[in-house]
Order: structure tokens, then C-alpha cells, then sequence
């Protein structure tokens, strides 16, 4: 196999991004089935999912439409037991739909909260144990590792709170496509920062390179990096920023030889170049991201080994 169709699937997948957000958003805006402003939300979902879920969480309270908390599907503090949070509604994530830890939550609340589940997968087991389905099949994908199932999620999300996204998409064109420069492709390590509902994004970038290059990540919120994790940017290493930048933070970056990005791309499309950077550094690596080590498509625990 040669390094340029190492990856096949998830740079078809990644490429397609800017079409299939302009088709989240207008399946969005014709249906109405997400928890009513005002209720008090969880979102859960595992790995790649979970980050999408924060970002979400993050933006939904900021827009005012009421408390939303993101959790970890396996660490998810909900009221399945006396000692829970109370929630009016739970929105899951999850591409394939076959996740253990997503599924026991809502076999647990099934017919005692009502429950939300954004799927790639509309076949998938959590159809039947959900109370109300967002299916995005054209949105699915055959790499083990995510991009599109993700942001286009997300972006389903984002619209639903009125978000304008239509500069998101038209930035994104050029982010799936634009060359990689080899300062990126050779670096030695990447930190990925973010401010409000782009957290989550940098989370995800981070989990990204970390899949598909098995490279040395960091992710953070921008205003904890100067709280000690800024003493590892040096000389051959990358910082980059999704979303606001705080105040100083350039300055500090300069100090310290490291190649910071920070761009006026919308954070989505910065994210789907993320993407792309992935895919060239783990091709020239001889990695190829649809079949990463130690990873499958969907994690289903044996309860029984």
C-alpha cells in the first residue's frame, strides 16, 4: 500500500465536511427534536462524541437556553440512582450506535427521562431504546477514526441554537484542501487551545493526532496553558488556538520559539484542518488512520470476560 492511499476513507470523509454541514444544518432547521429551551440537559458520549458534547454544552448555556452538562458516558453523574443529578432530558452521541457505555444509560433511563440520540448509524441497537432519534446516516463513516460523523453533529447542534454557521462552511472548503506545510507535517508536537464551546474542540484535535499519528498531544483551555503547560513549547513544536485569543497569550508564544497558529478561520473549519494535518502526518509516518492501533469503530465491552 503507498502512503497516499493510506487513510483512504478518512480523507474522503474529511473532504466531504463542508457538504454535509450544509445538509446538518438544513435538516436541523426542519425538525424540532431536541430537549425545549429552558430544560435542564445532559449530554454524554464516549471519546470523540464526549468532546462534541462539551462544545455543545458550552455554547447551549451560553445562548441562555438552560443548564447543560457534558459527561463522559462511563463517568456520566446522572438520575439513574438517589444520589444522580436530576435532568429533564438526555441527549447522547454516538456514530455507530453500538457504544456499551451510552447504551446501559439509556436502557437505565428508558421510560423515566426522556432521551435524544444523534446517530450515524440508523440501524443501530440505540434506535429502539431512545426516545427520539437525529439520524445522520450521510454523515457516517467507514474510518475507524471520526471527522465528519463529529463536526456534522455538531454543527446539527450549534444550528439548532440559531447559530449562523454558513461562514463556517465556506472556510472549511479551503481547510480540507490546502496543502500541508512541512513545519506541520515534521513537527515534533502539537497543544491545542481553545476558549468557551472550542475547548471541546481542542480536545478533539488532540484525540485526532493522538489516533491517527501516535504523536505526543496536549489540549487545554487557553487561559490554563500559561498555568504550566506552556513550559513544554520550544523550538520544531506547535501551539494552536481555536476561537479567542486571550489577551498576552501571542506575546508569551513568541517567547518561546514554538510556531503558534491562531487564525480568523471560523473554529469549526480550523478543526476540519486539523483534520487534514492528521491525515498527511500520519501518511508520510507509513500510519494509516482508517485502522489505527489498538482501535476499533465502536467500543462493546464484554460483560462477561
Amino acid at each position: 500500500m503507498s502512503n497516499n492511499t493510506l487513510g483512504a476513507f478518512m480523507d474522503e470523509e474529511l473532504t466531504s465536511q463542508p457538504k454535509v454541514w450544509q445538509r446538518a444544518i438544513e435538516q436541523s432547521g426542519a425538525e424540532n427534536l431536541l430537549p425545549a429551551d429552558g430544560l435542564r440537559i445532559a449530554v454524554i458520549g464516549c471519546g470523540t462524541s464526549w468532546f462534541m458534547a462539551q462544545s455543545y454544552a458550552a455554547a447551549r448555556e451560553s445562548a441562555g437556553k438552560g443548564v447543560t452538562d457534558a459527561f463522559a458516558a462511563s463517568e456520566a453523574f446522572l438520575n439513574t440512582n438517589s444520589a444522580g443529578r436530576r435532568y429533564d432530558a438526555v441527549v447522547a452521541i454516538t456514530r455507530s450506535g453500538t457504544t456499551t457505555e451510552v447504551l446501559e444509560i439509556l436502557s437505565e433511563l428508558k421510560g423515566t427521562v426522556p432521551t435524544v440520540a444523534i446517530i450515524g448509524d440508523i440501524s443501530s441497537p440505540i434506535v429502539d431504546l431512545a426516545d427520539a432519534v437525529i439520524g445522520l446516516p450521510y454523515a457516517d463513516e467507514r474510518s475507524v477514526v471520526q471527522t465528519r460523523f463529529a463536526t456534522t453533529a455538531l454543527v446539527y447542534l450549534l444550528s439548532s441554537l440559531g447559530t449562523d454557521l454558513t461562514v463556517a462552511v465556506a472556510d472549511a472548503r479551503n481547510a480540507v484542501t490546502a496543502p500541508v506545510a512541512n513545519e506541520l507535517l515534521n513537527a515534533e508536537q502539537f497543544t491545542f487551545l481553545g476558549t468557551g464551546w472550542t475547548v471541546g474542540l481542542a480536545h478533539e484535535a488532540g484525540l485526532k493526532m493522538r489516533e491517527a499519528v501516535q504523536g505526543w498531544t496536549e489540549s487545554y483551555p487557553a487561559m490554563e496553558y500559561r498555568h504550566g503547560p506552556i513550559s513544554i513549547a520550544a523550538p520544531g513544536r506547535v501551539t494552536w488556538l481555536f476561537g479567542d485569543q486571550p489577551e498576552g497569550l501571542e506575546r508569551d508564544m513568541a517567547v518561546t520559539g514554538a510556531l503558534y497558529i491562531h487564525t480568523d478561520q471560523h473554529p469549526l473549519a480550523e478543526l476540519a484542518r486539523v483534520h487534514k494535518v492528521t491525515l498527511e502526518r500520519a501518511r508520510v509516518r507509513g500510519l494509516n488512520p482508517d485502522l489505527p492501533r489498538n482501535l476499533t469503530r465502536s467500543v462493546i465491552l464484554d460483560a462477561t470476560a
